[in-house]
């Protein structure tokens, strides 16, 4: 089996790198057994980018390797460490690709060098107990999950830019003139479809410099798909101006220049309607090849009168002697310089696909009711949904307070949600089912407020009064022990309650040096 080395159109599945988890640490130090929360943030997945390049020419590498996958964030740790983030993964497409979805909707069209799109966005990397923490949950006991990165299948479909297109019947000479024109050396012979690729050159004349691109031969049938029409037509959608290239040496029955050139601008026609092109409006030239032969230059000159009177510039060339080739250069150079004239200048853009906004102005997020569940949909409690670690019970809290900040919980009261409902919230590849009970207890209110440890405000210091009512206490307990060893009895072992009444409290509390109160 041949192995091509042009490829004008792929399918590219491409993956952006996962974010890296948050950590939930907590700081450990000698005399410190509760340091506060220190967990760092997961590091954000790499970010899958399409770049232009001019050097690259076709598709050939992601024919070969149409699955991509960047690199993804690496988790936090503790002592305040954040993950690495994950490293861009770029791919270098020729200048024109067009990238398309599944459904053919055009995504973008990526024309001129350095002009970037984001085909699939990495995901963002989750927040460690640190960055959560807060004057309310001053220690959480859970982090945040990082976020898979996007997935994404795409088609590129290249179309080729070159300033003036070379078209025409197969075997009319266009490998053959490009070959003279430019340094660019096409596969040539006399049979029909020898050129089943575009092909490049570069062309100066006088101080202009410009591109031609070699478009593989046409036929009548071509705008409906005979011999790969629509493959070689979308090639001429970005060129300039289109020259003719009309082999006037040809012995096939029916054929003569002016049949030809209707053929080929009917067909032109009727790809325009099918692509949605308007190329009516290209500049045409006219190039009667083959002049060298006799009986050719005289089929040339009977028919360049006519073609003139519908307004065509037409030039007598010949590939083999080079016959007419600078005039017809120089044409193409004026026409191509006034095009670049007009046209507005270029600069590389960075293209960032967006996920669509939420049905409903200033909405971020929509309660449906089917079949018997309530779906909540939004991209923001579907990103919560994905962050959070559902084997955590003080996580779930969190999540269950976000939402309730966000009005999700209202929003259901309001539309007739009663208690034991089923609850699907996130989208349908990763949505989450909850029972609807607006007065659930989370499991981190046992502690205190949800994502908040009432270890981190326990003291055992004592104060300054437990300290006098202790010393008060002891003082007394001391008097009961020296009169029970008197009377030959073990005294009691000193118990002290911090709520008895201790006599001589007053009286033993002058005591306390000055230091300890």
């Amino acid at each position: 089996m041949a192995i091509p080395s042009f490829v004008d159109q792929v399918t590219l599945h491409v993956s952006g790198g996962n974010g890296g988890h948050g950590v939930a640490s907590v700081h450990r130090e000698k005399f410190k057994p509760l340091g506060g929360p220190d967990g760092g943030n997961g590091g954000h997945g790499g970010d899958v980018i399409l770049v232009v390049d001019t050097d690259v020419t076709t598709l050939i590498d992601y024919h070969h390797e149409p699955h991509r996958k960047a690199t993804n964030g690496a988790p936090g740790a503790g002592s305040n460490r954040n993950g690495a983030n994950g490293q861009d993964l770029v791919l270098r497409v020729p200048d024109g690709t067009v990238v398309r979805d599944q459904s053919g909707e055009v995504l973008a069209d990526l024309v001129g060098a350095g002009t970037e799109l984001v085909i699939a966005a990495g995901g963002r990397g989750g927040l460690g107990n640190a960055a959560l923490a807060s004057s309310k949950r001053k220690a959480p006991g859970f982090a945040l999950k990082g976020e898979p990165g996007e997935e994404r299948t795409v088609t590129l479909e290249l179309k080729v830019v070159a300033d003036i297109g070379l078209i025409g019947f197969p075997s009319a000479g266009k490998s053959s003139l490009i070959a003279a024109l430019s340094r660019a050396r096409p596969k040539i012979a006399d049979y029909p479809f020898t050129t089943l690729v575009p092909n490049l050159g570069v062309v100066t004349a006088g101080s202009t410099t410009f591109t031609v691109a070699d478009v593989p031969g046409l036929i009548e049938g071509a705008s409906e798909g005979r011999g790969l029409g629509h493959d070689f037509l979308r090639h001429v959608e970005r060129c300039a101006a289109l020259v003719h290239v009309i082999d006037c040496a040809t012995v096939e029955p029916g054929r003569d220049p002016l049949t030809d050139l209707d053929i080929i601008e009917a067909e032109l026609a009727r790809y325009g309607e099918y692509a949605g092109v308007d190329l009516s409006d290209r500049p045409r030239l006219v190039a009667l090849n083959k002049t060298d032969v006799p009986d050719a230059a005289q089929i040339a000159e009977f028919v360049i009168g006519e073609l003139r009177e519908r307004g065509l510039r037409v030039f007598e060339v010949s590939a083999a002697s080079h016959a007419g080739l600078r005039e017809l250069s120089f044409a193409m150079a004026e026409i191509v310089a006034a095009q670049r004239a007009a046209a507005p200048k270029q600069e590389a853009t960075r293209i960032v696909l967006r996920p669509p906004a939420p049905s409903g102005v200033g909405r971020e997020f929509e309660v449906q009711h089917i079949e018997g569940r309530w779906h909540v949909t939004g991209e923001k409690v579907a990103r919560w949904v994905r962050q959070t670690d559902f084997s955590n019970d003080e996580a779930v809290g969190f999540l269950a307070d976000r939402l309730n900040r966000l009005g999700v919980e209202d929003e259901l009261l309001k539309l007739g949600a009663e208690a034991g409902d089923d609850v699907v919230i996130g989208a349908e590849s990763d949505a989450v089912l909850f029972d609807f009970d607006p007065t659930i207890t989370a499991g981190a209110e046992v502690l205190g407020r949800r994502g908040e440890d009432l270890r981190l405000d326990q003291s055992d210091r004592r104060t300054n009064k437990e300290r006098r009512a202790l010393l008060a206490a002891r003082r007394a307990w001391e008097l009961e022990a020296a009169a029970a060893r008197a009377e030959g009895r073990e005294p009691e072992p000193f118990v002290w309650d911090l709520d008895e009444e201790y006599p001589g409290d007053d009286e033993v509390a002058d005591e306390v040096p000055e230091d300890e109160r």
